[in-house]
């Protein structure tokens, strides 16, 4: 099965493709890891994203689908893959067609951006040992102390609410068109973000029906 996800940020696009890879055998492909994975190997389009990424500059669409087409041709994608925040603008949806790489199924799993940002902004990280915790989900026995090494817990500038809220902003703006992109192509699954990551997944295996 050939698999895009969609979603906001922090609702939940990696941990479910995490599960969803490890039932049906198929790799995730996320745009960072690809695009760290083509530099590292020095691969032509590798060294191309990398001179970008040098000046500062961001890397062009035609240079991220050109390694996305490269990683597919890989073997492990034989029986199928998990594109994981990728493609990004419908421009890019559009090259993916255009390079010819056959898509079956778009899941968009929904989440409203008041939980995104209940969610997020709970987060609390170890300034000492890195452990994660979370305000609601998963509280420290003191507040604002690492149970692990008595750490001091900070917020990290990613879960401040002010960037979680540009952060959806530039989510609703470039990268939401696309469910109506894949919905007008007939491919468009939408699976309701639940408070529970095993209800997602569960939800999101039915609507595969696997």
């Amino acid at each position: 099965m050939r698999l895009i996800l969609l979603g906001a940020p922090g609702a939940g696009k990696g941990t479910q493709a995490e599960v969803v890879c490890e039932k049906l055998s198929i790799p995730a492909i996320s745009t960072g890891n690809i695009l760290r994975e083509a530099m590292k190997n020095e691969t032509e389009m590798g060294l191309k994203a990398k001179a970008y990424i040098d000046s500062g500059a961001l890397v062009p669409d035609d240079v991220i689908i050109s390694i996305i087409k490269e990683r597919l041709a890989q073997d492990d994608c034989k029986n199928g893959f998990i594109l994981d925040g990728v493609p990004r603008t419908v421009a890019q949806a559009e090259a993916l067609e255009e390079m010819g790489i056959e898509i079956d199924k778009v899941v968009d799993i929904e989440v409203s951006d008041e939980t995104i940002v209940k969610r997020l902004s709970g987060r609390r990280v170890c300034s000492a040992c890195g452990a994660s915790y979370h305000t609601i989900y998963k509280p420290s026995a003191k507040p604002d102390e690492c149970d692990r090494c008595g750490g001091s817990l900070i917020v990290r500038k990613d879960d401040e609410p002010s960037t979680i809220l540009e952060r959806l902003k530039v989510y609703h703006e470039l990268t939401e068109p696309l469910v109506d992109f894949y919905k007008e192509r007939g491919k468009l699954v939408v699976v309701e973000g639940q408070e529970e990551v095993a209800d997602t997944t569960k939800l999101l295996f039915e609507k595969l029906g696997v």
